[in-house]
């Protein structure tokens, strides 16, 4: 007999049964379904309801402890509510790019601009953020399409903001007088009933004018200022069409407008459509050869920011919407434009992009750019950004449910294996089904052949439980083994639907300070035998988005090429004549920022907790800040670990092995003739560095020189290498209880220097 005929005889005889059984005890259960069979579904409801709680609490624990929560930058100022909130069309940001030439765009933070003399950090991009509007008191969701207006030597931005209550775009409007370092929030400069966008700002005859995207309208706007720059009035509408990213610009005596046209379904992203006239003011004339391009969304047809000339050439910037909306930016050159032609060719625009992917302010995409000459002849940029494709969070909705879904199904199939679910299908949908059924019912499926046929495709479902019971035997080990996995996946699955759901974009943000970002140099120290470590090293903190560069001191052996390290910023190696501690605090003129994290090579931790403490040191750039505390008795003088500093709750010393300092103040201190003796100590014992640096801090300054920051997470990873000077716990502490009474009676005593944890506002430091 073949396994589905006995399978089926069972079937039948079970389900009789059951049927039989339930028709004597209760006369007045429902003609529809049996009570055995109300019971099997109820049974194998309770399984699969308790199976789904039990795999909810894991992933809420798993949240709870692992992720780290989406966070605005406005909920790290304790302002949930304005602001910065997730939004289906991305989080654009707007940076500022220098160079001397429109094709030699860097961004500002290779200029080392700082806010002002006495600033410990220079600016980075993004220099204009959700979070720079929404802290003036206009709550916004990203900024987006940015152009430039020059007055003399300073600089208006007008930009979309996404409102956060209306949902659509407004027009909004910074002031810069230090090149774009830092900006003023002057307010909405433009809000109208419908969405606006692309603010294309021009002069004419004296007069300004501005001329945004209002598609949603149906026309296109021409607006004059009345009060520079902040009151607008309607001067005409310039055309009856819905044209979104439009500009004018005037070329061999006459105007000629770019645009493209939102009504034409499908090909807005590659269509491109131009108009003539002989004021900018109109009437236009459609270009003969409308529209230009109605091609692939990838070709760069839609415009992506204001035309530029340079060396006698006219060029139109694109953009490519291939992989995701704004992808990227394109530049071509306009060889002819005439009312009967229009030609013109692509050019290289080297732009470099960054290669920390979600960490960085424009890793997925960039879709905008205004670029014009200043006076002294250097060339200033404005770009936007964005760190995540559009749609992502509708995307990672989307997985994180299909994760459930999976669940669901893998619980079922649990249930099935362990005999808790005996029938997928309701018994009363089945072909095989003997309980009572209203003549109607019966008469209505006779008549339907497709009712039939479902009706035996659901018994036939129904018999897979059987067959797979008989074929994983739960009692053996194989059927416990594959059990195991499958309640494993679940909880895999899980854990990753919540990740999808809750976990955020995934990217580790920087922290702004007074409304600014900055970078840092990472510096770490180490040798020959510890490569590995220092590949995985590079490769994972490279792509914190506030490391400018990494700089590896190679105390002993044949250093790697740089090109063995897989990195998403500059490596420099220096390679040291003499293997010493020492080293680490070298001065070194070719680091280019005053903030340098010193980290060891074994430690490992989240990005997102570096940019903490980078954004506490930027508060405190006097202090050492650091992830690993400690606490020195100033009459015990004994070596101990954190768990002796939580004893006392309180810390004196930050270890360096994991600590930003001031590159300039720490390492000009460290190699002072002060600290010779303590250097020499240092080398004497192979150790005790870090110490020594605390010493000279705490000699100082009488005020609080440490600062701490409890990481979420770090591992070290000399735990599974034999190459480290602390592997022996014993020998290492006695080494450096010998360091601290040394330096104790070089430097004097850390007696009464003592900083509670849990002292700060941020609570960083519990």
């Amino acid at each position: 007999m073949k396994w589905w005929q006995h399978n089926r005889n069972h079937y039948y005889h079970q389900h009789h049964y059951n049927h039989n059984s339930n028709s004597s005890g209760n006369s007045n259960s429902a003609s529809g379904g049996g009570g055995g069979g109300g019971r099997v579904v109820a049974a194998g409801f309770v399984f699969c309801l308790v199976c789904f709680v039990i795999n909810g609490l894991i992933a809420v624990l798993y949240g709870w402890l692992i992720l780290t929560p989406p966070v605005s930058l406005n909920e790290r100022k304790g302002l949930p509510w304005l602001g910065c909130q997730e939004d289906n069309e991305g989080s654009w940001a707007i940076g500022v790019f220098f160079g001397q030439s429109p094709f030699s765009l860097k961004p500002i933070e290779t200029t080392e601009m700082w806010r002002n003399e006495s600033a410990a950090w220079p600016v980075a991009n993004p220099v204009i953020t959700c979070a720079s509007a929404s802290d003036s008191g206009f709550p916004s969701n990203f900024v987006a399409d940015p152009f430039l207006y020059v007055q003399g030597d300073v600089f208006y931005l007008f930009y979309e903001t996404k409102n956060s209550f209306t949902m659509q775009g407004d027009i909004g409007v910074a002031k810069s007088i230090d090149k774009g370092a830092t900006w003023q929030q002057l307010g909405i400069a433009l809000d109208e009933e419908w969405h606006l966008s692309y603010p294309y700002v021009f002069n004419y005859l004296g007069q300004v004018y501005l001329m945004p995207e209002s598609s949603q309208k149906g026309e296109l706007h021409l607006y004059r200022v009345t009060n520079f720059p902040l009151k607008w009035e309607l001067d005409r509408v310039i055309m009856k069409k819905p044209l979104i990213d439009s500009f004018i610009i005037d070329h061999n005596g006459e105007y000629w407008l770019f645009g493209s046209e939102h009504s034409s379904f499908g090909t807005t992203n590659g269509r491109l459509e131009i108009w003539y006239s002989s004021s900018p003011l109109g009437p236009w004339k459609p270009h003969k050869k409308n529209p230009i391009y109605n091609t692939y969304r990838s070709f760069g047809a839609r415009n992506g920011g204001r035309p530029f000339r340079y060396n006698g050439n006219l060029y139109r910037i694109g953009q490519d919407c291939g992989e995701t909306y704004g992808r990227r930016v394109r530049i071509f050159k306009v060889e002819v434009l005439s009312r009967v032609d229009y030609k013109e060719v692509e050019v290289p625009f080297p732009f470099e992009e960054s290669s920390k992917g979600r960490n960085a302010w424009n890793g997925a995409r960039y879709h905008h750019l205004d670029v014009q000459q200043l006076k002294s002849g250097e060339w200033v940029g404005v770009m936007d950004g964005d760190r995540v494709p559009s749609g992502d969070s509708v995307h990672r909705f989307l997985l994180g449910c299909a994760s459930v879904a999976a669940v669901s199904g893998l619980i079922l199939f649990l249930g099935v294996l362990l005999g808790a679910v005996n029938c997928i299908i309701p018994l009363n949908w089945c072909a095989d089904y003997s309980g009572k059924r209203s003549d109607t019912l019966i008469a209505w499926e006779r008549a339907n052949v497709f009712s039939s046929k479902l009706r035996r495709v659901f018994s036939r479902l129904n018999r897979v439980p059987s067959f797979l019971r008989s074929w994983i035997k739960p009692n053996t080990f194989a059927g416990r083994s594959v059990l195991t996995l499958i309640f494993a996946l679940g909880v895999a699955l899980s854990c990753t639907g919540v990740t999808f759901i809750y976990g955020g974009s995934g990217a580790e943000e920087p922290y702004s300070w007074k409304g600014q970002f900055s970078q840092f140099t990472l510096l770490t120290m180490t040798y020959d035998a510890r490569l590995w470590n220092l590949k995985m090293f590079v490769n994972h903190y490279s792509r914190c988005a506030s490391v400018k560069e990494i700089l590896v001191v190679w105390n002993k052996g044949i250093p790697p090429k740089v090109s063995d390290l897989n990195s998403a910023v500059p490596v420099r190696i220096r390679v040291e004549d003499l293997n010493s501690l020492n080293n680490r605090f070298k001065v070194d003129p070719l680091i280019k920022t005053r903030a340098v994290l010193e980290l060891d090579d074994d430690i490992m931790m989240p990005c997102d907790d570096v940019e903490r403490g980078f954004m506490l040191w930027r508060q405190h750039p006097d202090r050492i800040v650091g992830f690993y505390p400690r606490y020195v008795d100033g009459s015990r003088l004994e070596y101990s670990g954190e768990k002796y500093a939580r004893k006392n709750k309180g810390y004196n010393m930050i270890l360096t092995g994991a600590a930003f300092m001031d590159s300039q103040v720490a390492f000009e201190r460290y190699w002072s003739e002060q600290a010779k003796p303590g250097r020499e100590v240092v080398d004497k014992y192979f150790n005790c560095e870090d110490v020594l640096m605390n010493f000279l801090y705490a000699n100082a300054s009488s005020s609080k020189t440490v600062e701490y920051v409890r990481p979420a997470w770090a591992i070290d990873t000399s735990k599974l290498s034999s190459a480290a000077i602390s592997r022996d716990t014993n020998v290492h502490y006695k080494i450096r209880s010998e360091c601290l009474r040394k330096f104790s009676d070089m430097y004097g005593s850390m007696r009464g220097r003592r900083w509670e944890f849990d002292s700060r506002k941020d609570r960083w430091d519990v």
